[in-house]
């Protein structure tokens, strides 16, 4: 609920333009369930987390891809018929193993770089489509793309038994633009759920493989104001 809170402000200053809306505008907020998806980058060395120079390596480990479960939250002024504006949040609700680091000494079983990423973007919407059970949304805008990265560690002892902490190491932000598609069906007057396919392109994405990120998302939201 902490990350949600942070851009709660965002989609607030969307709720407060509902007064200046044209009487046939709607205002839809979101919650989403989906996967990212995005390529590993590979073997990194351990001291330096660049590209290993031999695979064979002590201190070469591989780097995961990105596959793991995504939440949302969302939401979407129309202002028109077919054209309005949103944003999104899509993020990684528990943080996912990305380096695993050799035995640090006597009693010490192991140190982990552990990551969270999340993504963030503002939009343009366009309806094609948008009768009273269904809307066919087409979205494209900015926003921006955030990898956490956490230290774990776990120690043994006979005295204090074994023992796991974790402590924030770093973040990297990155630019992106993204592009979406959903199908918005309408199971009540209000009531929706809207599966999308997104399409996030972050320049100098060197966590992962690739710079196009990949994502799919189902929706499930309330539509509130008049619709067609």
């Amino acid at each position: 609920m902490k990350r949600i809170s942070r851009y709660l402000p965002l989609f607030v200053l969307l709720l407060s333009c509902m007064q200046f809306a044209h009487a046939q505008s709607g205002f839809d907020v979101n919650i989403g369930f989906g996967a990212a998806q995005d390529k590993s980058v590979g073997p990194v060395d351990l001291n330096t987390l660049l590209p290993c120079s031999s695979v064979a390596s002590a201190n070469c480990a591989s780097t995961p891809s990105l596959d793991g479960f995504m939440m949302g939250v969302g939401a979407n002024l129309m202002l028109w018929k077919n054209f309005g504006i949103g944003g999104e949040v899509k993020f990684e609700p528990t943080k996912q193993d990305y380096l695993i680091f050799q035995q640090q000494g006597v009693g010490v079983v192991g140190d982990k770089l552990q990551t969270r990423v999340t993504f963030y973007d503002f939009n343009g919407i366009f309806q094609p489509v948008n009768t009273k059970k269904v809307a066919v949304q087409l979205s494209g805008g900015i926003g921006g793309a955030n990898v956490k990265f956490y230290e774990k560690q776990s120690s043994s002892s006979s005295i204090l038994g074994n023992q796991n902490f974790t402590q924030f190491f770093g973040s990297s932000n990155h630019f992106q633009v993204h592009g979406g598609v959903g199908l918005q069906i309408y199971l009540t007057d209000h009531v929706f759920v809207r599966p999308q396919f997104d399409l996030h392109y972050v320049p100098n994405f060197s966590q992962y493989g690739r710079n196009a990120v990949t994502s799919e998302m189902v929706w499930i939201g309330y539509s509130f104001g008049d619709r067609p």
